[in-house]
């Protein structure tokens, strides 16, 4: 009796993971289109960042022209998968494209920055704290004077949820 109590159990816990186990995959992938857009209406603000999806191909190309009007090129797919990301504002789908020096997440707006101490006392001088001290996602630009970090400037205006407002443009429905 004992030994088929267990394997009952056993059996009922592998069904209740397995379950468990697809619907997070099922979750972990990108949102179709009209999907995404049905959300960001119903939900109006959600900060999680969402994979590129090819359903949403042209509008994330047009976003890419508003944000980088200089481009010559447009982004080909490849590229688009690993760049672009989703999240929604004000009940619009709103796209980004990850780069060098351009974080998609939410930023870092705390004036005390210890990646930005840490330099300054080894560069105490340093007309100016690079951003893989102080993380890509911080607000604010630094310098050191006398081995402490000073606040210099403001690099980013921040949008209502706290993600740089000039990283992210309003993805146009079809």
């Amino acid at each position: 009796m004992t030994a088929f109590r267990l394997s009952t159990i056993g059996l009922l816990a592998f069904a209740l993971l397995s379950a468990f186990i697809a619907a997070g995959a099922a979750t972990a992938k990108a949102a179709p289109a009209d999907d995404l857009y049905k959300l960001c209406r119903q939900v109006r603000n959600d900060d999680t960042i969402r994979p590129y999806s090819h359903e949403l191909y042209a509008g994330t190309l047009k976003a890419f022209k508003k944000l980088f009007p200089d481009a010559t090129n447009a982004p080909r797919e490849q590229e688009l998968r690993t760049q672009a990301s989703y999240r929604c504002m004000n009940g619009k789908v709103l796209a980004c494209f990850v780069g060098a020096n351009l974080p998609c997440t939410k930023m870092n707006a705390a004036r005390d920055n210890p990646g930005a101490d840490e330099f300054c006392r080894t560069n105490p001088n340093a007309d100016v704290v690079p951003a893989f001290a102080t993380g890509h996602d911080a607000v604010y630009s630094y310098k050191c004077a006398s081995g402490k970090a000073v606040v210099t400037d403001s690099s980013w205006q921040l949008d209502k949820r706290g993600f740089a407002k000039k990283l992210w443009a309003v993805l146009p429905e079809h």
